[in-house]
């Protein structure tokens, strides 16, 4: 087998581009470098607090972000997402690598993931795009539905007096004595129930806007968390319109006074109770304002199957908050290289 050339390449290039290679167009369409400066204000030690110049070159703090997205669009681990980045050229184009060009390991990119989660700045990334989005001319408009979504995380295999301690907000004593095994542990993560079936980690809440499907406003907890209790963090003042849709778990009188205080015309579904079941009217309604609901289920079904899975392999709040709020941010990344092409229908 020869060497490959520079002309080799180029074909392989051209082949991808023939096939239409998807990263070639979210990298022409997402302005990565804008985000340079707030990376390298986390990644980056001021010169005046360096003991010395030494020392191997940090990586580019935009490679590494991009690296991450990656990781999100495929939901790859750090050892996969090396592995890819080595294998395949698209990969190597969307970082602007050669063949020639070092590639970031697993534990550089675990390094610079860990601090940049550490630093709690997710929610500026997203709103950084967010912001984007509105001078691109999609503002948030025609209502905004909100619901929330099961983010599933490696089980914990603990016993029954441990779970009852870490639910007490207490750490078991034989977990002090054992760091390494404490390091392993998820004492944020909860279980729910959900149809009959029980899950084990957190809540990805949300709030899409009707018209565009973009996500403008997220949060992120334990799975237990219900529903209703995250909805005040995550309207949406901006929208356009005054409209609002949820299904029957955000029913409550308290919710609807509120709602009506801030302004807000509520289409939240209607909820039955033992020996009162719903109306004609009512189931009527309902399925009227499921028309418009069902477009937020779109938004998790996609993160679902065409982003690799909602599975989480992190452990705690503080680093799942991270992951999900990258997962909302690339979502939209792609929304967006899908209405600059044509491909998304609005409405």
């Amino acid at each position: 087998m020869g060497q490959m050339g520079f002309f080799d390449l180029s074909s392989r290039y051209a082949g991808l581009d023939k096939s239409g290679d998807p990263l070639v167009l979210l990298n022409d369409m997402v302005p990565f470098e804008d985000y340079r400066d707030e990376l390298k204000a986390i990644w980056r030690t001021p010169p005046e607090q360096r003991k010395s110049n030494a020392g191997r070159p940090p990586w580019d703090e935009v490679l590494i972000f991009k690296t991450m997205v990656l990781q999100q669009l495929y939901n790859l681990s750090d050892d996969q997402i090396e592995y890819q980045i080595r294998d395949r050229l698209s990969f190597m184009r969307f970082l602007g690598l050669g063949i020639e060009d070092s590639v970031p390991d697993a534990k550089t990119i675990w390094a610079y993931r860990e601090r940049l989660a550490g630093a709690g700045k997710m929610k500026e990334l997203f709103d950084k795009f967010d912001a984007f989005l509105r001078e691109k001319g999609y503002l948030a408009m025609g209502g905004q539905i909100v619901d929330a979504s099961i983010v599933p995380a490696p089980r914990q295999h603990n016993k029954r007096d441990e779970n009852e301690k870490i639910k007490a907000g207490e750490t078991p004593e034989e977990w002090e004595e054992k760091p390494h095994k404490k390091r392993q542990k998820d004492v944020d993560a909860r279980w729910t129930k959900k149809h009959g079936k029980s899950y084990y980690g957190y809540k990805n809440h949300i709030n899409v806007d009707r018209r565009h499907k973009f996500i403008r406003a997220y949060d992120v907890t334990d799975a237990a968390v219900h529903d209703s209790q995250a909805l005040a963090g995550l309207i949406d003042a901006s929208n356009t319109s005054s409209d609002l849709w949820a299904d029957s778990a955000y029913r409550s009188q308290k919710i609807e006074s509120e709602l009506e205080e801030r302004g807000l015309h509520s289409h939240i579904h209607h909820k039955g109770r033992r020996g009162k079941p719903l109306g004609e009217r009512q189931q009527k309604a309902n399925r009227r304002r499921s028309k418009v609901r069902v477009r937020v289920e779109h938004v998790f079904a996609f993160q679902e199957r065409s982003m690799g899975g909602k599975l989480i392999r992190s452990i705690g709040l503080k680093r799942a908050r991270f992951r999900i709020g990258m997962m909302n941010l690339v979502y939209n990344m792609k929304r967006f290289v899908q209405f600059e092409c044509g491909l998304a229908a609005p409405g």
